[in-house]
């Protein structure tokens, strides 16, 4: 084997290595597979994990959501099969609506996630890529959680924000510190947010659709 097709071979490996995290099932018959999309969320969470340990309070809140979520689907895999039938049967059985809650907490925060790492690949594919993404993280925020955030919440986020690791350092974390894989991590991330932009369109048409979005501020 040349060096040329040892290096394809191992650039290839890694694309199939890491499009096995992060990837949220495909949408079947307007329903989201529960386990998948359980699966897929903690990987995020592992993820959020690497911007530092001051981010904690938002990997504590999604790690939260994903625990309840994860706690109603075990009460009946087979008829919570898909988050729309484990919502629905909830809201028709249940006083206290724990799941329906949280997917849509947890669906908000993996919105930001989804605008953030957005930004990431479209700057680097028109060749404006910059390495202070707290602009980036702030925007998200802004059109995702910031209209259900008190003043308290929005202050917190606001300082998390200044924490934001650069380009660079994350896209090294994210690529588990080795060097030189810039393009493979931005092009895995690209391939990934596809379906997770699917899953957030879909959910949040659902909990419309079945006046299940609160919009209280908290």
């Amino acid at each position: 084997m040349s060096s040329s097709d040892s290096i394809v071979q191992k650039n290839t490996c890694a694309i199939i290595e890491t499009d096995n995290k992060l990837q949220f099932p495909e949408i079947i018959d307007d329903k989201i597979n529960t386990d998948n999309f359980l699966q897929a969320a903690r990987d995020v969470v592992r993820t959020v994990d690497k911007f530092g340990k001051l981010f904690a309070p938002v990997r504590h809140d999604m790690q939260g959501n994903i625990d309840k979520l994860t706690t109603r689907y075990y009460m009946d895999k087979t008829a919570n099969s898909t988050l729309q039938d484990m919502i629905l049967l909830e809201k028709s059985t249940e006083k206290d609506l724990i799941a329906v809650d949280a997917l849509m907490w947890l669906r908000r925060a993996l919105h930001l996630i989804l605008l953030f790492f957005e930004r990431i690949v479209e700057t680097h594919k028109t060749g404006e890529a910059t390495e202070d993404l707290v602009a980036f993280l702030r925007e998200a925020y802004k059109e995702t959680l910031e209209p259900y955030h008190g003043w308290l919440a929005q202050q917190l986020f606001n300082l998390l924000s200044r924490m934001t690791p650069s380009r660079s350092q994350l896209l090294l974390a994210l690529a588990d510190g080795e060097i030189g894989r810039e393009e493979i991590t931005l092009s895995n991330m690209e391939l990934s947010l596809i379906n997770l932009r699917k899953n957030i369109i879909a959910l949040k048409t659902f909990y419309n659709d079945n006046n299940l979005e609160v919009t209280t501020v908290v």
